[in-house]
């Protein structure tokens, strides 16, 4: 039993001591652990602080970049999950600071082992974190509207009007102080075209985090284009208000640009995605009307114009391919081009036709006379379903009558907008023309009404602005519409074939079809003995160089025509049928170099408001019967010569119901002299007067008609345009290529000193010429407070004036509507400006050229160029003494951004010139295009490689190029491509 208890008791012992030797080792691999803890406490809060940090990041990246409402549950709870551990973290960071901060706490193992092994479980658990959300990261991010949607977009050929389009918008984007951009433009023109290539750019790329293409429709609205943007960025819609903020807080702070095309109606930008609450975002718009671009407050609008003749045949060769080489086939190919009027829509469609003819001429041929006829021509009926849209849209029936009218001229063919408007009024197409207070300026004010409808129809494409300042034009394929619409009227039949070489008249079925018949531009030598044109209210017959008689029975079933228009022709007289054009109320005759005299019965043409008998040898006598005439143009000549013209005298005062009245300076001039104070008291005396083109030898004469003048004394209702001083006929065009349709012009040539009349007359001028003047030697002596309302004014051969405007003698901003300004041949000018430069001066200025002024050594003065904000065009030619374009001494600390619009610089014959600017520091934002010529001394160009992103073009000499000295090479490398030799014969170029 002993030994029994004995064992036992060994074996209890023997079991108490493995145990109390298991237990040992735990502890001392439990203290061990613990030590090598806190070895690492250092290392486990790094390591748990870098991963963390990881995770914070990934966190935030995950909300920022992707809208709250689109994040999914599980990835709210992997969020949340983020949150609560950082809370741990940060807690753990804490006690971690503590310990450091207090050091006799290292000696507490436990604690601080603790804190250590807490930390590397933390780092567990956020290495966890951290790889879900880099896998929830991957699929959210694939979800994320990509910054640039590749869109099919049709290649644009390099130097096009397209292309240039294209880079217009680029360089606008740029700037800062453009938000909104509008591309406006019938249809047809490559508008959409433009917008995709603008979409897919590389620059736009670069500019924008996120670019987003909504093309509108005619049956879009708000909502939809919401819509539109929404699903771009992968949102989910709601109201129209939460999508508008959705959207603005989806973009906040991201670069967007927005762009929308074919927009039909007014859509408020800020309601649709609250653009104004996001001021890093762009918008182009594309519409075919111009006020719905700027209804939507467009900074910029740029009109796409049809393709030039030469962009189009390239475009047609390129769609329709190799058979355009085939012998017979490129002259057809010609002829099917000028068809499709430049618009490239109208040209990609017909080439899908004419491609499919393959090298046969007859089927060239064939389809060519199909296309002319409309018909059978695959795309034709979608182009002319676009453009009738746009005619039948017109709001009234005038306007479309108007339209079809510009169908009589011919196509691409520039019409001068005053005579449209004035045949617009005497063939009853301008509403309510003739209903103006007592029947008081009723031609004027139907003018304005005509400018309005003008207005309107260039709004919507159908007629467009030419580059003659005073003329429009109507393309080809609009004019083809305006044909085929008019045969299909049936008051309203259209003869018309101008330009087309016709040596014979249509025959008599065709006369008596029409009512209006158009034969302008012809070789025409005869005309019908008789023809039966009861119905015919308009009949233009002008430019028929060979057309010297009308035979005497030609008007006489003419009872209901209304304009007739015959100058240019070379006729000696008019039958005495004339007279029974009971109806007439337009008859041009000028340029009617050899007609001599009237029917005896003019005095029949008791509707005629309209006369033109300029550059005829008609005299006013035979006219002054007409005094119930509303216009009437004449030269000096139609007053007779010598004794005649004093004979003639009292013949203006006659005509009571003139609103306008246009004398032109001739041959006769020196009679003019004789007569001019006597005529000048007639005008004076005529009460409707509205407009008035005069010629006054001397000052004193002026000065009789302001005196005496009723229109003058009613202020503002005058147009004038006023020639006052010994000259001739050249100085009356000197301001034509400033002209506007409301301008008044004053042209001062050969006169001296400043009469008080001038000055007050200034007051009410919108274009000033100062010619060949002595006697003043600055502007400022005509009174600068008499030219507030001037917008271009011209200095040439005044050799008296020293400077324009002397600053120290001025205590405001003077000529703050000037828009041009252009000194020429002014042989003592030595600046622009001298003295101080008031705020508000000259800050309109868009146009400054200077040339042959051998003195002036100095163009912009301390304080000048802060005052030119606007100023877009810049030409200095031919003046000795410049050296610096903008000189250093007189433009200390200017600021980099200074001239932010100048556009074109050109710099011709200066040989002193050594800098444009002494450095490289200012930015030229707006810098297009550089020509310089003959200016040797010239070897640095301000630019480096980042400023003037602009500049696409630089003209000079290669012998100039080569020379110049480069502070870096890249710089060289960067306008290299943009550098153009000068051709030996080039054409001048004109600011």
């Amino acid at each position: 039993m002993a030994e029994v208890l004995a064992g036992a008791a060994g074996s209890a012992a023997g079991a108490a001591a493995v145990e109390v030797y298991k237990d040992g080792r735990s502890l001392l691999t439990s203290a061990g652990s613990r030590i090598s803890y806190l070895k690492d406490l250092k290392k486990n809060y790094k390591k748990l602080m870098q991963e963390a940090r990881k995770l914070w990041e990934l966190r935030d990246g995950i909300e920022t970049e992707i809208s709250r409402h689109k994040i999914s549950q599980v990835t709210r709870e992997w969020i949340v999950k983020v949150d609560l551990i950082k809370d741990e973290v940060g807690e753990l960071e804490t006690k971690y600071n503590d310990e450091k901060k207090n050091p006799w706490r290292l000696l507490r193992v436990w604690p601080h082992s603790n804190l250590s092994k807490d930390m590397a479980d933390k780092h567990g658990q956020v290495q966890i974190l951290l790889e879900e959300g880099k896998l929830k990261r991957g699929v959210l991010v694939a979800e994320l509207p990509e910054p640039v949607r590749k869109i099919h977009a049709p290649k644009i050929e390099d130097n096009s009007s397209l292309h240039k389009v294209v880079e217009d918008v680029v360089s606008f984007l740029d700037d800062k102080q453009i938000r909104i951009i509008g591309i406006w433009g019938r249809v047809g023109t490559g508008k959409t075209t433009i917008m995709q290539n603008l979409n897919n750019h590389k620059d736009i790329a670069k500019m924008f985090d996120i670019v987003i293409w909504a093309p509108a429709s005619k049956e879009w609205n708000l909502k939809k284009l919401q819509g539109a943007i929404m699903q771009r960025l992968k949102l989910n819609e709601e109201s129209t208000e939460e999508n508008a903020w959705r959207i603005s807080e989806e973009l906040k702070g991201k670069k967007c640009l927005i762009l929308v095309d074919e927009i039909f109606d007014l859509i408020d930008l800020h309601e649709v995605m609250g653009i104004q609450d996001n001021l890093e975002s762009k918008v182009v718009l594309a519409s075919r009307l111009r006020d719905i671009c700027k209804d939507m407050e467009a900074d910029e609008l740029i009109n796409v114009k049809p393709l030039s003749d030469h962009e189009a045949f390239n475009m047609f060769k390129e769609k329709v391919g190799r058979s355009i080489h085939f012998p017979g086939i490129k002259p057809v190919a010609e002829l099917v081009v000028r068809e499709c009027g430049g618009l490239p829509l109208l040209i990609d469609r017909v080439a899908r036709t004419f491609r499919k003819k393959e090298r046969n001429v007859s089927l060239w041929r064939d389809a060519l006379n199909n296309l002319r006829r409309w018909e059978n021509t695959h795309g034709m009926d979608e182009v002319l379903e676009f453009l009738r849209f746009c005619y039948d849209n017109l709001d009234s029936d005038a306007k479309k009558v108007c339209f079809l009218y510009g169908a009589l001229y011919p196509e691409e063919y520039d019409i001068y907008i005053d005579y449209l408007l004035e045949c617009w009024r005497v063939e009853g197409f301008i509403p309510n023309a003739d209903e103006s207070i007592h029947d008081k300026n009723a031609f004027r004010d139907a003018r304005d009404k005509g400018h309005a409808i003008l207005d309107d129809l260039i709004n919507v494409s159908l007629l467009e602005s030419s580059e003659k300042r005073k003329c429009v034009k109507m393309n080809k394929v609009l004019r083809d519409m305006a044909l085929k619409i008019s045969s299909q009227i049936g008051d309203s039949k259209f003869l018309a074939k101008p330009c087309e070489g016709l040596e014979k008249p249509p025959n008599r079925e065709e006369w008596k079809k029409a009512s209006r018949i158009s034969l302008m531009d012809n070789e025409l030598c005869s005309l019908p003995e008789t023809v039966d044109c009861c119905d015919l209210l308009t009949l233009l017959l002008q430019r028929n160089k060979n057309l010297c008689v009308i035979p005497k029975f030609f008007f006489k079933s003419m009872i209901s025509l209304r304009v007739l228009d015959l100058h240019g022709t070379s006729i000696e007289s008019l039958p005495s049928s004339l007279s029974g054009l009971i109806s007439l109320k337009g008859l041009y005759l000028n340029s009617c170099s050899n007609l001599v005299e009237l029917p005896t019965q003019i005095e029949e043409l008791v509707q005629l408001e309209v006369l033109d008998i300029r550059g005829t040898k008609i005299s006013l006598v035979q006219v002054r019967c007409l005094i119930w005439l509303k216009c009437l143009r004449i030269s000096l000549s139609n007053f007779g010569t010598g004794s005649h013209a004093q004979n003639k005298l009292g013949n203006v005062s006659r005509f009571v119901s003139l609103e306008e009245f246009s004398v032109v300076i001739d041959s006769s001039k020196q009679s003019w002299d004789k007569i001019v104070e006597t005529i000048a008291i007639e005008v004076a005396s005529l009460e409707k007067l509205t407009s008035l083109q005069f010629c006054f030898p001397k000052v004193d004469c002026l000065e009789i008609f302001v005196t005496k003048s009723l229109a003058w004394k009613k202020g503002s209702c005058l147009t004038f345009q006023f020639a006052v001083g010994d000259h001739d006929s050249s100085c009356c065009q000197i301001l034509k290529s400033f002209d506007y349709p409301s301008y008044n012009h004053l042209t001062l040539v050969n006169s001296e000193g400043v009469n008080p009349v001038i000055s007050k007359v200034l007051m009410e001028t919108h274009a000033f010429a100062l010619i060949n003047h002595k006697g003043a030697s600055r502007l400022l002596e005509f009174g600068i407070e008499n030219m507030d309302n001037m917008l271009v004014c011209l200095i040439e051969r005044c050799d008296e004036i020293k400077t324009i405007i002397n600053g120290d003698v001025i205590t405001k901003g003077v000529l703050e509507c000037l828009e041009e300004l252009r000194i020429n041949n002014v042989l003592k000018l030595e600046s622009i400006w001298q003295g101080p430069v008031r705020p508000g001066s000259l800050t309109q200025l868009t146009t400054l050229t200077l040339t042959k002024c051998p003195e002036l050594k100095k163009i912009f003065s301390n304080g000048m160029i802060q005052q030119l904000p606007e100023l877009q065009h810049l030409g200095i030619e031919e003046c000795q003494q410049i050296e610096e374009i903008i000189m250093e001494s007189e433009n200390i600390g200017l600021e980099s951004s200074s001239l932010p619009r100048l556009k074109t610089l050109v710099l011709l014959d200066l040989p002193k010139l050594r800098i444009i600017w002494v450095n490289d520091s200012l930015k030229w934002p707006s810098l297009q295009s550089i020509k310089i010529s003959t200016c040797d001394r010239l070897k640095r160009l301000p630019f480096n490689t980042v400023n003037a992103t602009k500049l696409k073009f630089i003209e000079g000499q290669q012998k100039w190029w080569e020379e110049l000295v480069w502070e870096d090479d890249a710089v060289k490398q960067r306008l290299q491509p943009v550098f153009h030799p000068q051709l030996v014969h080039a054409l001048p170029f004109s600011v």
